[in-house]
């Protein structure tokens, strides 16, 4: 797709932004996709995105995307127990998209992420990475 995306003539940003190609906004929220949804999983992928970029591994990787999962985990805030959503986070490499390997982020970015995205994002208390690599699953969360 992104050789498809050149010969056409697209920007390069746009060819080379993540996911390109890949699911949108929508397929990466499981189940009911409502526009409360929408706006936790913008805002978890922002900041994911944006410290890929921080760390200079944007263009090292294929793909990379947030996903919000119709899970709700209890957590902690402050002093209060929270009921809030998963998010789980998605990265690889890639050569043509049928065979794909995660990306090995080192802990500390991971942590970094995470923590992040649960104390920037209302209505996420829980970040995971999605450690499987393609076949046996897809890249995609469909």
């Amino acid at each position: 797709m992104r050789a498809l995306g050149r010969e056409l003539g697209l920007p390069e940003a746009f060819v080379q932004r993540h996911p390109f190609p890949g699911p949108g906004l929508a397929i990466r929220i499981p189940g009911e996709v409502t526009r409360e949804k929408c706006d936790i999983l913008r805002k978890a992928d922002a900041i994911y995105l944006d410290e890929i970029r921080n760390a200079g591994l944007y263009d090292a990787i294929w793909q990379a995307f947030a996903v919000l999962l119709p899970v709700r985990t209890v957590g902690v805030m402050g002093d209060y127990r929270t009921y809030d959503y998963v998010c789980a986070l998605r990265a690889v490499t890639s050569v043509d998209g049928m065979t794909a390997d995660i990306y090995p982020f080192a802990p500390e970015f991971l942590s970094r992420v995470a923590t992040r995205i649960v104390n920037e994002v209302q209505g996420i208390n829980r970040v995971v990475y999605d450690y499987t690599s393609k076949p046996p699953g897809t890249i995609e969360w469909e």
